[in-house]
């Protein structure tokens, strides 16, 4: 888990610089006007690693922490553990694209966090395994359940668009997680269907 864990120390540590950093916060986050006009297109990776606040970069580090020693692992084989950054690095991008195509002239948005790429790694975990149980405020959920729930949700909350969560980020990131997976190792969709026929969920 070399490179979860070092995608999670380079994460808190910018982040943690960049509370306490006025310049960094806005030399890194994603400014769409800043893309476009000006050619900073750096910012399409660095808000990744920028958060809001503590409990924003904790929630993002610890699902990051507990699902990518498996997708990392179960990467490795098919294109090492480069692979994987650049699975996450490049989930970072995807994820925010259709964020930054529509606010590409809105001088008034600023998007940051690890979500979009977080909720890949995530989404490719249920997709290896439907059936596991994961806890959400403790209480156990098969991880397929929680999916549904949560590209349910999403898709909700970004058409409602009543608060400053970028829900796109987390929908994009999800499909992005499985198509990616999928296509690196196009049997994992018919061990997926395979696995959804005999559910093992509190066995």
């Amino acid at each position: 888990m070399i490179a979860t864990l070092a995608l999670l120390a380079v994460t808190c540590a910018i982040s943690f610089v960049a509370f306490n950093n006025a310049k960094v916060m806005n030399d890194f986050i994603l400014w769409p006007p800043a893309v476009k006009r000006h050619g900073q297109y750096w910012r399409l990776v660095t808000h990744g690693f920028l958060h809001a606040d503590g409990m924003h970069l904790l929630f993002n580090m610890i699902t990051l922490f507990f699902f990518g020693p498996l997708i990392e692992r179960f990467m490795g084989n098919y294109i090492g553990t480069v692979g994987f950054i650049a699975f996450y690095l490049s989930a970072i991008v995807v994820a925010i694209l259709p964020t930054y195509m529509k606010n590409a002239n809105n001088p008034a948005y600023r998007s940051l966090g690890a979500s979009g790429a977080v909720s890949a790694v995530l989404f490719a975990f249920v997709l290896l395994q439907p059936w596991q149980t994961i806890y959400i405020f403790f209480l156990p959920c098969p991880a397929i359940l929680f999916g549904v729930i949560y590209i349910a949700y999403s898709i909700y909350m970004d058409r409602r668009g009543t608060d400053n969560i970028n829900h796109s980020a987390h929908l994009w990131g999800a499909v992005y997680g499985m198509l990616f997976i999928v296509l690196m190792e196009p049997r994992v969709f018919s061990a997926f269907l395979g696995q959804l026929a005999q559910p093992t969920f509190g066995r």
